[in-house]
């Protein structure tokens, strides 16, 4: 089974509260957050491009100003840097505001991944779409996306991206249960089950954030009820779909590239230094600096210093 239709709408929520980054997202959407010198938002909005989806609605919540305003254009720091010969923070600027056609739907009340993506029926129609979650930066060098794009274009219906992970770590996500296909980075979806405890998952196949879905998904959601936490789960509507056929077959591409997570503190520091690492023009002295830190405070254990001093 083949699918023609062009896929070119992407949908990105944006509407959660970043609780585990309180009191920084108080005032700041979790979105903004700075991962060196650019928003966590904007690399998802570039990778979206990127895969040639040029058009995105953002589902954003009531403190969400911030995020339409970053890609907006800026006439009168556009004019400052203008006037001040800064032409490539200037050029960084315009090219922030001419992404994409960027759209905005509040979603209202936070029910959930699943109310969400609803919330995005009328701007979708009937044509397939991507769903990108801003919490999993998805490094460029290794293209989740338009793999997905071409899945989908293969065998039609919806396409998930799985990532393995250790047994302890799958109650944080979503699990599918799995069956091979002819292609080794693709596998067949036969049950999905939102972060189930290690002895019951079914895999070790964690759902990622990326999504490429049919449009059959919205009906599928609107009879979905309220599922873990009290909220109307994307996974419990696409777990209905692998079980009833409904929309088309449901494919995952299996993900083993660089991917940072910047949906809980730790992960998101070490997202920052990995980035800044690999950035050519503040990564050799970034990693002098952080080569000297990493020796400057780092003590050898009490016994191993007695001997040295002996």
């Amino acid at each position: 089974m083949t699918s023609s239709r062009r896929l070119v709408k992407a949908v990105i929520p944006a509407a959660g509260l970043g609780t585990r980054f309180l009191p920084a997202t108080k005032a700041v959407p979790k979105e903004m957050l700075p991962l060196v010198d650019r928003p966590a938002i904007q690399y998802v909005v570039e990778e979206a491009v990127s895969s040639g989806l040029s058009d995105i609605l953002m589902v954003t919540g009531r403190n969400k100003r911030p995020v339409e305003d970053h890609f907006d254009r800026g006439f009168e720091l556009e004019t400052m840097l203008r006037e001040r010969g800064e032409d490539t923070k200037l050029s960084r600027l315009a090219s922030t505001a001419s992404f994409a056609n960027i759209h905005y739907v509040r979603q209202g009340d936070p029910r959930g991944l699943g109310h969400a993506v609803l919330r995005a029926a009328s701007y979708v129609g009937d044509a397939p779409f991507a769903v990108l979650l801003g919490d999993d930066l998805i490094d460029p060098r290794d293209p989740l996306l338009a793999r997905m794009i071409e899945v989908r274009h293969r065998y039609g219906g919806s396409v998930l991206a799985l990532m393995e992970v250790a047994p302890h770590e799958i109650s944080r996500y979503g699990c599918a249960a799995v069956t091979e296909t002819d292609e080794d980075d693709v596998l067949r979806v036969t049950s999905l089950v939102e972060k189930p405890s290690a002895d019951r998952a079914p895999s070790r196949y964690a759902v990622l954030g990326r999504y490429v879905l049919d449009p059959g998904v919205f009906g599928v959601l609107r009879r979905t009820g309220p599922g873990r936490g009290g909220e109307i789960q994307l996974t419990d509507a696409l777990g209905a779909m692998c079980g009833t056929g409904t929309a088309g077959p449901v494919h995952a591409v299996v993900f083993s590239g660089r991917r940072y997570d910047t949906g809980d503190p730790g992960e998101y520091l070490r997202a920052v230094v990995r980035l800044a690492w690999e950035r050519e023009d503040l990564g050799p002295d970034f990693r002098r600096w952080l080569g000297e830190f990493v020796a400057s405070h780092t003590r050898l254990p009490a016994a191993a210093e007695g001997l040295e001093a002996a």
